[in-house]
């Protein structure tokens, strides 16, 4: 019975096979438990990091790797035609690059998030926590590139043909993707001319918030209500940026119109009121105060001062609106609201 053809291959082989695949899935298993289970731990206990890492990253693609090592050796037992040899061949081999870039990736990743990411968020600059993502992406693309075109030339393809058509073709992609040039042009403006960095308040494209990342395509940006918005960095050289965290102090400006039965001298009692209140508060600082026209109905008088940096705007206003009014009502200026006066002749 054993030794009935079944697809070129007895009964016999195509039990070994099974056995094969089935066990490399138990043993791959077996490996990643004893690694979590003693190894790990033993490696836990050294004063090592490194070897902690290695350890941590190493144990899902030496699973991986045992199952791939186990279906191959299943595979090269059966009787296969010369074309599915060689296509499982190439599959298994694109496998195994696979494998070996996942590890080197993960591994890259593990040693940067323990060893640059604490120096990066204690450094000074902004510079470097804005281009270590962009260069971890890179590395990592780097890494996959390359393994991929390893494969592909092991598979038998022509690279060089390959990269010399994608550059022939390069002009036609450009301008199929002329939009992701002008993010990434933007990019390099931000970096280059730094109209904004990480955390600053900034107003772009009709979006108030938060820098929290910027990256080579876009920037994101956390709006005051909590949002994330992603804003393509085309935005930074199609519109102005108003950096609100760059701000020196905050400018307010208004008009007070007091009626016009009031005399001469309320109207400089008022004025030095203004100015007296803006020279009080601790968060404000360069008031101007004039007599500024004749209104329809009212004597204008117009207020300008600076809210100093840091310093809480809303709550600032809020101080100065509420001394403006107590003030006026104690000095009995009374504010003007519209009114017409008619006059009727007789003949």
């Amino acid at each position: 019975m054993l030794q009935e053809v079944y697809l070129h291959n007895t009964l016999e082989s195509w039990l070994y096979a099974f056995f094969f695949a089935f066990g490399s899935i138990v043993v791959g298993r077996l490996l990643y438990w004893i690694i979590q289970k003693t190894l790990k731990a033993y490696v836990e206990k050294t004063s090592n990091n490194l070897d902690l890492i290695f350890v941590d990253m190493m144990e899902e693609p030496l699973s991986l790797a045992i199952v791939l090592f186990g279906f191959w050796f299943a595979f090269d037992i059966l009787t296969l035609s010369e074309e599915i040899r060689k296509f499982i061949d190439s599959v298994f081999y694109f496998a195994v690059l696979f494998n070996i870039a996942w590890f080197a990736t993960r591994f890259f990743d593990a040693i940067v998030e323990k060893y640059i990411v604490p120096r990066v968020k204690d450094s000074e600059t902004d510079l470097d926590d804005v281009l270590l993502p962009i260069i971890r992406k890179t590395i990592k693309i780097a890494i996959w590139t390359m393994m991929i075109i390893i494969g592909v030339d092991n598979a038998g393809y022509d690279v060089t043909t390959m990269i010399t058509g994608l550059g022939l073709g390069g002009l036609v992609f450009a301008l199929a993707a002329k939009d992701a040039v002008s993010n990434l042009f933007g990019g390099f403006v931000i970096f280059s001319d730094k109209p904004f960095s990480l955390n600053e308040r900034i107003v772009i494209d009709d979006f108030e918030g938060f820098v929290r990342e910027i990256g080579l395509r876009s920037t994101r940006l956390e709006t005051l209500d909590g949002r994330m918005v992603t804003v393509p960095n085309s935005a930074v050289t199609d519109n102005s940026v108003l950096n609100i965290s760059r701000e020196k102090g905050r400018r307010v400006k208004f008009y007070l119109g007091l009626t016009y039965d009031t005399s001469a001298d309320d109207i400089e009692k008022a004025k030095e009121i203004l100015t007296k209140i803006v020279q009080e508060n601790e968060h404000t600082q360069n008031s101007v105060v004039a007599f500024d026209s004749f209104g329809d109905f009212s004597l204008n008088i117009m207020m300008l001062y600076w809210i100093k940096k840091d310093s809480p705007i809303v709550k600032t206003q809020d101080m100065i609106n509420m001394q403006i009014l107590r003030k006026f009502n104690e000095a009995k200026l009374n504010f003007a609201f519209p009114t017409q006066s008619l006059i009727i002749e007789k003949n």
